[in-house]
């Protein structure tokens, strides 16, 4: 660790900005079912947008990475890219 910096515990790291950031993901509609098992079947082969809070539980899936992104807003979350 870094002198000034704080030790985290897996836990507390794990919940790092919980209602407040989050990220949208593109996932295949074949990829659905495993992040959003009440969805209905959908169209192999479609692209789709998963708006996921910061330790990757599901909010919402769209068809437009935009909407995903104003859900955030409309939510007060920050939303964040991840490479």
């Amino acid at each position: 660790m870094t002198a000034g910096t704080p030790d985290l515990t897996a836990q507390e790291f794990a919940h790092l900005g919980d209602g407040a950031l989050a990220y949208v993901k593109t996932i295949n509609s074949e990829d659905v079912a495993r992040l959003f098992p009440q969805a209905p079947p959908l169209k192999p082969g479609m692209t789709l947008f998963a708006l996921l809070g910061a330790d990757g539980s599901p909010i919402m899936l769209t068809d437009s990475k935009d909407a995903a992104i104003a859900n955030a807003w409309e939510h007060e979350l920050e939303t964040v890219s991840l490479h």
